[in-house]
């Protein structure tokens, strides 16, 4: 950590017990759609892109099975209840389950079998038993929901062994590592997702549709967030077994969890779909919100004592496009704050804001007042037409997400989004770092379509495809 004799405990001594809430240092053959966005033009290189080591993975669908058969990796909070919602999907059969706490394990089998399904395999042998798991010939798709540092080994693994794999927010943590996700995916001819259930939210797929349909006009800006008080849970043993996650605010300065916001404003915004990201520059707060809390609420003797935080209490990054849009992304869950994802998109024709819901759109207002979003339910996206109460947490996106996924695979279709969405959703994390570290400098994003951002394709805004 940060402190006047830094310890930083390594990749392989941090607990991967899967605590992840939802959620760098380092700056097959091609199917039709995938033949199609290749001989699309591409727009210039970025300078120091590496070169292509596999075709795009844009356009390739999935193969197309009856029942998708899944190996889950981290059965604590976040993985525990997922299990839940994997269980109630169709076409899904739930094979392996791993974590390095054999209770974990064992309570999430027993949901399985509860549910009346063939008892799952059980990794419980240490921290690298997920590579067991992988390497199992009866599984289609690995879910990875544990603590950040294992994120990048664990999807590389997945996919070295031929399977796809969807993990928790971020992808990973250093910019390298997310290029070498990308080249994975390409070699292996796999799909790795990031799993941004906010994407899937009923505010944002309605948004979406609007964007699209071109109610807001041309788009101008729009701003995502992910404003959570998390004191407690980080300084609670149990929640976030480690403590792995108020560990990660004694490494990076910058906004270590960008997805939540970045994802929703970025599909607005059609990036890597016919815009892209291309520079971002952030600044931070001083890092007091932990401390004060620690001074507070924690003994003498608390191993928190030996912690120097300084992650920004508050950082804000400024993200630009190709075609000049602003997208502006906040990061604070060290403070006293109602929980905000911000959600905000804004155009030539009106703006949308969240947090409470409302909107203002030209020529149906003309009064300087915010007007009811929930008038412009007919813009609902099919999946929440279709599942107007979804079971599980988050107000039911984690259900539509994991539905449509596992539709996908089902049907053998593409997926909504793909390992370019993730690296470039995941990318603020390190990129954000150093330019606070470079006083708000502005930071090049990588293009990790090599080009191919260019060429409109289809996204989260997807069609009901028939059964």
């Amino acid at each position: 950590m940060n402190e006047a004799t830094p310890q930083h405990p390594s990749r392989r001594s941090v607990l991967w017990t899967a605590g992840a809430a939802g959620a760098g240092i380092g700056v097959g053959a091609m199917s039709v759609g995938a033949q199609s966005a290749a001989a699309a033009p591409a727009a210039a290189a970025v300078p120091g892109t590496p070169p292509r080591q596999g075709a795009t993975m844009i356009g390739v669908p999935f193969e197309r099975r009856g029942t998708v058969r899944v190996g889950l990796v981290g059965l604590g909070q976040r993985g525990g209840e997922m299990i839940d919602l994997f269980l109630a999907l169709p076409g899904v059969r739930v094979v392996a389950v791993c974590d390095t706490v054999r209770a974990k394990a064992a309570a999430a089998a027993a949901k399985v079998t509860s549910a009346g399904r063939p008892a799952p395999a059980l990794y419980t042998k240490g921290e690298h038993d997920f590579e067991n798991l992988c390497a199992r010939t009866d599984i289609d798709f690995v879910y990875v929901a544990t603590p950040w540092d294992w994120h990048f080994e664990m999807c590389r693994t997945a996919m070295r062994c031929g399977k796809h794999v969807g993990v928790e927010c971020p992808l990973a943590m250093e910019l390298g590592q997310l290029w070498e996700l990308v080249e994975t995916s390409e070699r292996t001819r796999r799909h790795c997702m990031q799993l941004e259930n906010c994407c899937y939210g009923r505010n944002e797929m309605r948004v979406l549709r609007m964007a699209h349909a071109g109610l807001f006009g041309e788009l101008l800006h729009g701003a995502g967030a992910y404003i959570h008080d998390l004191r407690e849970l980080m300084f609670d043993p149990e929640y976030y077994e480690g403590p792995w996650r108020r560990l990660w605010h004694t490494r990076l300065k910058g906004d270590v969890y960008p997805t939540h916001g970045f994802g929703p404003v970025g599909n607005y915004m059609d990036v890597n779909r016919g815009d892209r990201a291309v520079r971002i520059s952030t600044f931070g707060s001083p890092a007091l919100g932990l401390a004060a809390y620690r001074e507070q609420h924690m003994p003498p003797g608390h191993p928190s004592w030996k912690e120097s935080y300084i992650e920004s209490d508050m950082s804000i990054s400024l993200v630009q496009t190709e075609k000049g849009r602003v997208i502006r992304l906040e990061h604070a869950v060290s403070n006293p704050h109602p929980y905000s994802r911000v959600n905000i998109l804004g155009g030539t024709k009106g703006v949308f804001e969240d947090y409470p819901a409302r909107i203002y759109l030209e020529p149906e207002m003309t009064d300087d007042r915010w007007g009811d979003f929930g008038a412009y339910a007919q813009w609902d996206h099919w999946l929440w037409k279709e599942h107007s109460n979804p079971p599980g947490g988050h107000g039911g996106m984690d259900y539509i997400m994991l539905y449509r996924l596992m539709q996908c695979m089902r049907l053998g279709l593409v997926p909504d989004f793909d390992v370019y969405d993730a690296a470039t959703w995941s990318a603020p994390v390190p990129l954000s770092n150093a330019s606070i570290r470079a006083k708000g400098a502005p930071q090049e994003m990588p293009d990790f379509t090599r080009g191919l951002w260019a060429k409109a394709r289809p996204g989260v805004d997807s069609d009901k495809p028939a059964e």
